[in-house]
């Protein structure tokens, strides 16, 4: 039996939701362009420009169009990880609630193109961070000159990550979320937790 390869996570039925919607031509183009790109790791596969032109030739808004663009290069990278065969791929594609056109679209773009990608992938050097240590603090932001009585919380997080490559010390990374970014970031994170549990 092929292993699993994605769970059905909160996040993948609205992306998968919003993916059923779109036309079917544009959907390949986008598809293309992701796969041409999925072995260049810390490249965006779109630029800003082309988000906001894609966004207006798709009708979804912005925090949609990066949903659908996440979960679509999270599709194929897990089909490069598992080597997919289309067979295995289109079941498990059909399974999430994909439309058939969709799902023999990835599969056609990871048919033709897959193999190519994974030699590429192949070839890339891994030099991966650990993350050694987090700290953290919440934050409420009472008033501003121009507004009172107005409450912003936020946390701050302070990312202690190590370079694997020896004689590089720690770097500290420090983000920032509203409570609507730290809730996504969590589902994110939410969908990889599920993600490692299928593997193991």
């Amino acid at each position: 039996m092929a292993a699993l390869m994605f769970t059905s996570t909160p996040s993948i039925k609205k992306a998968v939701a919003l993916i059923n919607k779109l036309d079917d031509g544009k959907f390949r183009l986008v598809l293309s362009r992701i796969m041409q790109r999925l072995h260049l790791k810390d490249e965006r596969t779109f630029s800003e420009e082309e988000e906001e032109k894609l966004q207006q030739t798709l009708g979804i808004d912005g925090p949609e169009l990066e949903l659908v663009l996440q979960t679509l290069e999270f599709l194929l990278q897990q089909a490069a990880y598992h080597a997919a065969k289309p067979a295995v791929l289109s079941q498990q594609l059909t399974q999430l609630e994909l439309e058939q056109a969709k799902v023999e679209a990835i599969v056609s773009v990871w048919t033709t193109n897959g193999r190519d990608v994974l030699q590429k992938l192949r070839q890339q050097t891994l030099h991966p961070s650990q993350l050694e240590d987090i700290n953290w603090r919440l934050n409420l932001q009472i008033a501003q000159s121009s507004v009172s009585k107005q409450k912003l919380p936020n946390a701050m997080f302070e990312l202690g990550v190590r370079d694997s490559e020896e004689g590089v010390g720690k770097k500290k990374i420090r983000v920032e979320f509203t409570h609507s970014e730290l809730y996504q970031f969590y589902n994110q994170l939410e969908m990889i937790q599920k993600q490692l549990d299928g593997l193991s």
